[in-house]
C-alpha cells in the first residue's frame, strides 16, 4: 500500500511532528508499505527522503515559522506528490494539521485520511467550543471565561475572573497544543494574569482561562472501539508544560493508573463521552485533572496526539500488548473504513 505520512508542517509544534512521523514511517515501514513521508510546509518539494536530518526539539518560534506560508499546503496536496497515494497518515499537530484544514484538502483530492473529520477537528481544535459541547453532553470540565482582544488590558475584568474561578488559574490559547503559551498564575496577581493573557494572545486571538483544578493529571487513549487503560502524568516538580512533556527523566509515567476500577471505568467512560461529543473518529487522547475528591474534569480531546514510540498512546496500547507497529496498521485500517456503510465495518 502507498502511504502518505504528513509531518511537521507550519505550526509551533513542527519539531514534534517530525518525530512524530518519523517513528510513524519506520513503523509503516517494518509492516512492509511504500511509505512517502511528506513536509506540506515544503510544498511540491515535500517529499523527505532524510527523516534523521531534523533533531529540533524546542518549539518552533514565530519567528522561525514565518518563513513559512500556507500556501505550500496548497501546492503541496495539488502536486503530483499524491497522485498514487491509497491513504495518509496524519501527524501534523497543532494549526493547520489538527484543525481540519489538511483533511479537508485531502477530501478534495479524494484521499482517505487518518483520524477525525474537517468538522471534528476544528471542533477539537477550538478549545472554548469543545467545553461547550462537554457541557452540553454531560462531560465535566473546568470552569471557565474567554477573554476576547478588548478585555486584553481590563483590570476589572480580571478581578471578576479571579472571584469567579479562585486565585489558581490557567490561562491558554483557544487553539494550540503542548502547553505552547499556557501561564499557570498561583495567586491571582492582576499583573500576573495580564502576562498569562498577552502571553497566550501571541498564538490565538481568544484566550481560555480555566479554574486551576488541584488533584492529578490523567489521560486516556481510544483507538476505534477500545478505551486502553488510563496513563497518570506525575511531572518531575512543576506542571506538565512542554520541558516536562518531551524531556526524558522529567516525567514519570504510570499506566494503568493507581485508580479504583469503579473510578477507572467511569474517567473511561467520560473520555468515550468527551471524544464523541466531538463527533471524532478513529484514533485519539483525552486529557483530565482528577481532583481531590476523585472526580474527572476533561481538559480537551487531542485528535492527533504525539505519536513517537514513547507517546502516550502508544504507551497506553502497549500495555494492552499492541506494539507500535501493529498500532499504526490498526489506524491505517480505521482510515479506511471510515467511509463504508457500518455492516460493511462489522
Amino acid at each position: 500500500m502507498n502511504i502518505a505520512v504528513l509531518l511537521g508542517g507550519i505550526s509551533t509544534e513542527r519539531s514534534i511532528s517530525l518525530k512524530s512521523g518519523r517513528a510513524v514511517a519506520n513503523g509503516l515501514k517494518n509492516l512492509g508499505h511504500n511509505v512517502f513521508p511528506i513536509d506540506p510546509a515544503l510544498g511540491a518539494a515535500g517529499l523527505l527522503m532524510d527523516l534523521d536530518m531534523n533533531n529540533h526539539i524546542d518549539p518552533f518560534t514565530l519567528e522561525e515559522l514565518a518563513k513559512f506560508t500556507p500556501k505550500s499546503y496548497l501546492e503541496c496536496l495539488n502536486s503530483s506528490l499524491f497522485d498514487n497515494i491509497d491513504v495518509a497518515f496524519i501527524v501534523l499537530h497543532g494549526k493547520y494539521g489538527e484543525d481540519g484544514l489538511i483533511q479537508s484538502l485531502l477530501e478534495l483530492r479524494g484521499i482517505p485520511y487518518t483520524g477525525s473529520n474537517v468538522k471534528s477537528s476544528a471542533l477539537a481544535m477550538d478549545k472554548i467550543h469543545s467545553k461547550i459541547l462537554f457541557t452540553a453532553s454531560g462531560v465535566p470540565t473546568p470552569a471557565w471565561t474567554i477573554i476576547h482582544p478588548k478585555d486584553y488590558d481590563n483590570y476589572d475584568f480580571y478581578k471578576e475572573i479571579r472571584s469567579e474561578l479562585g486565585a489558581k488559574i490557567v490561562i491558554k490559547p483557544n487553539d494550540q497544543g503542548s502547553t505552547i503559551g499556557v501561564t499557570v498564575v498561583e495567586t491571582g496577581n492582576l499583573d500576573d494574569i495580564h502576562t498569562g493573557i498577552m502571553e497566550a494572545a501571541k498564538y490565538s486571538k481568544n484566550v481560555l482561562i480555566e479554574k486551576y483544578i488541584e488533584g492529578r493529571e490523567m489521560t486516556v487513549s481510544l483507538v476505534g472501539d477500545n478505551i486502553f487503560p488510563i496513563i497518570e502524568i506525575i511531572p518531575e516538580g512543576g506542571y506538565y508544560d512542554y520541558k516536562h512533556k518531551y524531556t526524558k527523566g522529567q516525567t514519570e509515567y504510570q499506566c494503568p493508573a493507581d485508580l479504583d476500577e469503579y473510578l477507572a471505568e467511569f474517567t473511561q467512560n467520560m473520555a468515550d463521552m468527551a471524544f464523541r461529543a466531538l463527533g471524532c473518529y478513529g484514533f485519539g487522547r483525552v486529557d483530565f485533572r482528577l481532583d481531590e475528591d476523585g472526580q474527572p474534569f476533561c481538559l480537551e480531546v487531542n485528535t492527533i496526539p504525539g505519536f513517537t514510540e514513547t507517546s502516550l498512546v502508544p504507551k497506553a496500547a502497549a500495555a494492552v500488548d499492541i506494539g507500535f507497529d501493529e498500532l499504526c496498521q490498526q489506524i491505517i485500517d480505521l482510515a479506511l473504513n471510515k467511509d463504508k456503510p457500518f455492516e460493511e465495518t462489522e
